[in-house]
């Protein structure tokens, strides 16, 4: 019973620990745009490579910001939200 207890808290911590590796933010200029994967480099120079949700139009050149797989361009408005029809 308790190899089965360590078991199921080490499979729940690498599991946590994946999804935290997921939740990449990041900002920078794009240098590579691949599919659903685009390569950042950071004001510090250092390059990221993130699987992202859409690439929203972004190239390489452009300055973006990643939080949690979605793209979004520096300078850019944000999307405006509907909003809800009000009745009587």
């Amino acid at each position: 019973m308790k190899k089965i207890l360590v078991l199921l808290v080490a499979l729940v911590f690498a599991l946590g620990v994946v999804g935290l590796s997921f939740a990449a933010d990041v900002k920078g200029t794009v240098t590579k745009v691949e599919g659903k994967k685009i390569t950042v480099k950071d004001d510090s120079g250092k390059e990221h490579t993130v699987t992202v949700k859409d690439t929203a139009g972004a190239k390489a050149g452009d300055k973006v910001e990643i939080k949690g797989g979605v793209v979004t361009k520096e300078g850019a408005a944000p999307a405006k939200k509907k909003r809800a029809i009000e009745g009587c």
